[in-house]
């Protein structure tokens, strides 16, 4: 499959920034083409159209699905399986921001909470070092806390409630 020199350099991009957020490059190419064609690709079409192995292609196909970006479809008349990535936006948002959350800070508020238990009878900590560590706990349950009031929003409330976020933030004023 040919692709354009734009959905080239979008493809590449998206691999280089999923490499900085800590996705295997090959991981996040895949997803950008997957969302970027307009039809379900198999595995030997996205391997060849990416010019990397097969086997890397299955792992990779293997991690968008347990993210919940990629679904296998069928083609009438092909027995092979065939993938497709979530298409709207909104979607891949929350489906990322909910992955990352159960999968990073979701344990880590476990040890936090089990730190700040632990904490309460250590006589090795000063008191400044336990207040440090309320602090992390705190600021992580806070962002939770709002995310799990957010997230069953509607894309469309949840667009407008962006938009006048730079409002919010002048009406209340700076620190």
């Amino acid at each position: 499959m040919g692709l354009s020199p734009t959905i080239q350099k979008y493809i590449l991009h998206w691999g280089e920034m999923g490499a900085r957020w800590g996705v295997n490059r090959t991981v996040a190419q895949i997803h950008a083409l997957l969302f970027l064609v307009n039809q379900p690709l198999n595995a030997e079409q996205i391997a060849e159209t990416l010019n990397v192995a097969r086997s890397n292609v299955s792992n990779s196909l293997k991690e968008l699905q347990s993210w919940g970006l990629v679904r296998i479809t069928h083609m009438a008349g092909d027995r092979r399986d065939h993938f497709q990535a979530l298409q709207d936006v909104w979607a891949i948002f929350r489906v990322i921001v909910e992955e990352r959350k159960k999968r990073e800070i979701d344990p880590t508020l476990t040890v936090l909470r089990a730190c700040a238990v632990e904490a309460e009878n250590d006589p090795q900590l000063e008191q400044a070092t336990k207040v440090k560590m309320e602090q992390v706990l705190d600021f992580l349950e806070m962002l939770t806390t709002t995310y799990e009031d957010y997230k069953h929003l509607p894309p469309a409330t949840m667009q407008r409630f962006l938009k006048m976020g730079g409002k919010v933030a002048r009406l209340l004023g700076g620190d």
